[in-house]
């Protein structure tokens, strides 16, 4: 305790770092009170049954990454969720379209027109999304939470909501240029700890109703949850470390040798991605059973269970599948071969060249197993959790998935960034060895 005060205390020494964090919480500050402005032309004491759609299911899912402002119909509706969808995209472009490619080798120049692309793809899609969010507003909620109605209210507020993810992703922009960690990752994980404390009350709720033993068994959740944040933690930080022994070598009159460094391989390198595209793929079953509503199958059916036998072992085997096909698009064997053998490096035991991109397409393989299952185990937690003994389906959802990987994910980042600030300045860090181990990067490229 005495160490964690006196880290705060040198965090507040230090101005610069101090006027980032406290830009950091005053931007999010305004972001969070835009979740609770509600559209022009909407009643917002008549939310009531868009709150119940939201309680749980897909619905669910998108509310806690708005923060709770899809169910209060806010000009923030559709939060930063376009903007991921956007980053997503251009990313896969990047992988197949030459273009694109050359955008990615062109340095910062390259960065900036990317980043231009990724903010217009982002107002189509939201355009595009906001008149479907529109539809079902006016199918939830009854014709008197709407003052005003028409064609002049859809296109206001699509225009309204567009500017509001647009602003959401200025603010962003700002947190990461101004203040402390990536502020588009920082937003997401605000809006999913928003939701935390009403899932905690709703499941506290829920065991003073069950009769004998219900608050031992909230105890024994929070441990469950406490275990499974740590495992998840383990697995971002997880890194395979590769002995690389640098050969002799003559620079002018002076020798070096017997040098060993290490090739850090990520067990998890493909981060939350196969989990998105997985459920991606996962809804298509369910828009399929839009085409016959009389006698949907049981195919539709099974799929359509979020806690269902079938449609969690698809979407595990399917995180598998995509884990393995990410990580080979995004880890090169052949240019970490070719990197080493210009620095004059080799792996000791294994001869350069072919043999190397062997070694290392081999050592990924084998590394990604243990974390592609361990992923899959993560993103089916939530359903394993409301299926055995958690009973409210939002508290269930903070057990795993995509949710708690970003929690886990944005915290070491922004941590890790504080850690650095004050070891510059030569204080001792927030942990007794002075090193955490984030993830660079935004959300979408963990």
């Amino acid at each position: 305790m005495k160490r964690f005060i006196e880290t705060l205390k040198n965090i507040w020494r230090i101005e610069d770092l101090r006027l980032r964090i406290l830009t950091t919480l005053g931007l999010i500050l305004v972001y969070r009170l835009g979740t609770h402005v509600a559209l022009p032309g909407i009643d917002p004491t008549q939310l009531g049954a868009l709150r119940q759609q939201t309680s749980s299911g897909i619905m669910g899912l998108l509310d806690m990454f708005s923060g709770g402002a899809f169910s209060n119909a806010s000009i923030f509706a559709l939060g930063i969720m376009p903007y991921i969808s956007a980053s997503i995209v251009i990313q896969l472009l990047g992988m197949a379209i030459p273009y694109f490619q050359r955008l990615q080798r062109e340095g910062e120049s390259g960065r900036q027109k990317i980043n231009q692309i990724t903010r217009w793809l982002t107002v189509l899609i939201t355009t595009a999304q906001g008149p479907s969010y529109l539809y079902n507003l006016h199918a939830q909620l009854p014709e008197s939470a709407f003052v005003i109605s028409g064609a002049y209210f859809t296109i206001s507020s699509v225009i309204i909501m567009t500017a509001g993810t647009m602003f959401i992703m200025w603010l962003g922009e700002r947190i990461t240029d101004k203040g402390v960690g990536n502020g588009i990752s920082l937003i997401i994980m605000i809006g999913i700890i928003a939701r935390l404390p009403f899932a905690f009350f709703s499941e506290f709720a829920s065991k003073l109703e069950q009769q004998g033993g219900g608050l031992v068994m909230l105890v024994i959740e929070l441990i469950i949850l406490f275990l499974v944040f740590m495992g998840t933690i383990a697995l971002v930080q997880a890194t395979r470390r590769i002995p690389v022994q640098y050969a002799k070598r003559i620079v002018g009159n002076r020798q070096y040798g017997g040098v060993r460094q290490y090739i850090p391989l990520k067990v998890n390198a493909a981060g939350v991605m196969p989990i998105i595209f997985a459920q991606a793929l996962m809804f298509l079953p369910m828009m399929l059973g839009k085409f016959n509503t009389e006698a949907t199958n049981k195919f539709v059916a099974a799929f359509a269970n979020y806690q269902g036998f079938w449609y969690n072992i698809t979407f595990a085997v399917m995180i598998i599948l995509f884990t393995y096909f990410y990580t080979a698009v995004t880890i090169n064997p052949t240019q970490m071969a070719e990197d080493m053998k210009r620095n004059g490096g080799f792996i000791p035991g294994v001869k350069p060249g072919r043999k190397t991109i062997e070694f290392l397409d081999t050592v990924m393989s084998r590394i990604t197993l243990p974390g592609s299952i361990f992923l899959a185990i993560v993103a089916i937690l939530p359903a394993l959790a409301g299926l055995t003994f958690v009973n409210s389906s939002r508290f269930a959802a903070f057990y795993g998935g995509t949710s708690l990987l970003i929690l886990v994910g944005v915290v070491l980042d922004t941590l890790q960034q504080i850690e650095s600030h004050l070891l510059m300045r030569h204080y001792d860090g927030l942990m007794k060895s002075g090193r955490i181990k984030g993830r660079p990067g935004s959300i979408t490229s963990v």
